[in-house]
């Protein structure tokens, strides 16, 4: 995606504006994905209207928990990241690779399936989120896979993203440099402002896609007592995030402490259940699966979601190779903040949130990590040091 040179800023009101937005982007031939209420949270989902957007909702989280609050106003995006993250536009839990037809005199022929790519506009995506999609980016697009149904939908997609101005009880996007302000790689970028002036966008295009939306808008220059509101409300974000991860020397800090009695504490609580594989935005592991009909005369092999939490994940002839529930939850966090960072550059986490939020029994990825540098630096410290230090 392109990123030229920050443009003109633009003030849309709320109402009509988001109405304006979503029917430019219609007509333009978009399908609209956004959040919206459903099934008590704020999931995402086909929009044919910018009602269907949450105004008024916001959330509250915590370790193994989540429930809708009303808000004091209408904010449309009001809210942290829910339980779903667009992964599941770009990189489905289902997917056929390709299906095999033997003929009736015997001639068998191998059909790779066509991925399903339709425009999406994907309306309200959070900055951590635009770094999760970079991240698989980096990991199923075009560069490594050019050929794959990844880099054909991801082609299709047009960004708006929403910088955040409150974020949850869980979040740590400042930690893992993945928000609150949203770095390059959008469409479009709005900032929302609730206050007794009107409720209304700072809005900012970031590639020429966007700029064609823009022409379809109807919209002013944003003044720059406006534009400072935005930044000011951004910045203030920054400083009331729920969570805070010490990332100095991180990975080093894992191989450090493969040993550490912490991994028998949290595999102690850890379910092996995956949901936090499953909720997390970058995660991107998968099984493959041969079908055939009753005939013998079709098959099929399809692509699913995968968790590294299966005790079949590893299975190689004779067995598992991680058998224990200490070695797989040590498997994934080791990856995601350690060796993610020699495999494709970065770290893996982005700070959502979501594997606290929607662990069953309320792990929390930043008190582990915590814990482990507390538990490194008890050892170096050593016993006489730790005696000298008591009152």
């Amino acid at each position: 995606m392109d990123n030229p040179a920050p443009g003109p800023v633009w003030r849309l009101p709320a109402v009509p504006g988001l109405s304006d937005l979503v029917s430019a982007l219609q007509s333009a031939g978009y399908r609209v994905i956004g959040p919206q209420v459903r099934d008590g949270a704020i999931g995402l989902g086909e929009m044919h209207s910018a009602d269907q957007l949450p105004f008024g909702w916001g959330v509250h989280l915590a370790p193994g928990g989540y429930r809708l609050r009303e808000r004091p106003d209408m904010a449309a995006f009001g809210h942290s990241a829910g339980p779903q993250s667009w992964k599941q536009f770009l990189h489905p839990p289902r997917e056929r690779l390709w299906s095999a037809h033997r003929s009736a005199a015997g001639d068998f022929t191998v059909e790779p399936a066509d991925p399903e790519v339709r425009p999406l506009a994907f309306l309200g995506v959070r900055p951590c989120d635009l770094r999760a999609i970079q991240i698989q980016d980096e990991i199923l697009g075009a560069t490594r896979h050019p050929g794959s149904g990844y880099a054909a939908r991801r082609a299709a997609v047009f960004l708006i993203v929403v910088n955040c101005t409150e974020p949850g009880e869980t979040c740590f996007c400042v930690s893992m440099d993945a928000g609150p302000r949203a770095g390059p790689g959008y469409d479009l970028l709005l900032t929302e402002l609730t206050d007794p002036a009107g409720h209304e966008f700072v809005l900012q295009s970031g590639s020429a896609a966007g700029n064609e939306i823009l022409n379809c808008l109807r919209l002013e220059q944003a003044s720059p007592a406006m534009v400072c509101g935005a930044d000011d409300a951004v910045d203030a974000a920054a400083q009331r995030m729920g969570r805070v991860m010490d990332t100095a020397d991180l990975p080093a800090l894992l191989v450090e402490t493969l040993d550490a009695a912490r991994w028998d504490d949290v595999a102690a609580r850890c379910l092996t259940c995956g949901n936090c594989t499953m909720a997390c935005p970058t995660c991107f592991c998968t099984t493959v699966e041969d079908s055939t009909d009753l005939t013998g005369d079709h098959a099929d092999r399809w692509q699913s979601w995968a968790s590294c939490f299966e005790l079949d994940f590893s299975y190689l002839h004779g067995g598992p190779v991680r058998s224990s529930g200490k070695s797989r939850y040590r498997q994934w966090l080791t990856h995601k903040l350690g060796t993610w960072h020699q495999q494709f550059g970065s770290s893996g986490c982005v700070g959502c949130g979501r594997c606290i939020v929607w662990c069953p029994v309320g792990i929390d990825i930043t008190e582990e990590v915590a814990a482990l540098r507390a538990e490194k630096d008890a050892r170096a410290a050593g016993p006489g040091q730790q005696q000298s230090d008591q009152p």
